[in-house]
């Protein structure tokens, strides 16, 4: 069977992603509400009783809104850090000690025959973190909420063959928006968010054979378009000699409102 995935919804409003294999299923993040989030799973034939656990990349309420819930409702144990544990406890409410699971940043795990791997990420969070997910010789890594692509980010995602990548703003839609200039500059700034622009730098050094296809993910609703994200994330990298065919490679959307379609990473 391999790795499959879908993103139940990605953005500022609220972020889950599903990823399962033959033997495991598991959810990063559950930044909506319980009943938004089972109404999306089952909007992809998946139910809750199917999870396995949830990965929590770090405390922002719109990754861990509906955490809490989600956990009693199907009683799942939640994997994160000790820091984020700490920033999360008021959050998400009381939760059995035994699905309360501390996994370190730079921790590698194994779901079964799903192994899963998390890195540290840059961010204005208690210790955020990004995670890479094998099975065989598949790769998928899900890396949105940073502020900069680091060397270590760079190296832990690399080889993948489908990446879930931040591409979050416009950098002039953003300056010319309706936000404070302090909430402009904390986006900006290395603990903020991931540009177009940026994306289409990172995706530049990013992309081998290995890779077939990068979900632009986390899009503000207020500065940023899909279709300008696509277009400012590939001339950032033919701009940088990084050229290819849709048949070699695909730029793929994500969505605030529903879940993209189950993709398996096996796939071309």
């Amino acid at each position: 069977m391999g790795i499959s995935f879908t993103v139940l919804s990605s953005g500022s409003t609220g972020n889950a992603t599903v990823v399962r294999n033959e033997d495991t299923t598991l959810m990063i993040d559950a930044g909506l509400s319980a009943k938004r989030i089972d109404e999306l799973m089952e909007q992809r034939e998946l139910s809750g009783e199917e999870l396995d656990g949830i990965l929590v990349t770090h405390e922002h309420s719109d990754h861990i809104k509906g955490l809490g819930a989600v956990a009693r409702k199907y009683d799942l144990p939640i994997y994160a850090n000790e820091k984020t544990w700490e920033a999360i406890n008021k959050s998400v409410g009381k939760i059995a000690e035994e699905n309360r699971v501390v996994m370190d940043s730079g921790e590698v795990r194994d779901f079964g025959s799903l192994r899963v791997e998390s890195f540290q990420i840059s961010h204005d969070a208690a210790e955020p973190v990004g995670y890479c997910f094998y099975d065989g010789d598949e790769k998928l890594s899900v890396a949105t909420d940073l502020g900069y692509m680091s060397d270590k980010v760079k190296q832990a995602i690399s080889g993948s063959n489908v990446l879930v990548l931040e591409a979050n703003h416009d950098i002039e839609m953003l300056r010319m928006g309706r936000y404070p200039w302090n909430t402009k500059r904390r986006i900006l700034g290395d603990l903020g968010h991931l540009s177009n622009d940026a994306a289409g730098e990172a995706m530049s050094e990013l992309l081998t054979g290995d890779l077939k296809r990068t979900y632009l993910a986390h899009l503000s609703r207020d500065h940023n378009q899909m279709d300008l994200a696509k277009m400012t994330v590939r001339a950032g990298m033919e701009d940088r000699g990084c050229f290819y065919k849709d048949s070699e490679f695909k730029l793929c959307d994500t969505y605030y409102d529903r879940p993209t379609p189950w993709d398996k990473v096996s796939e071309p």
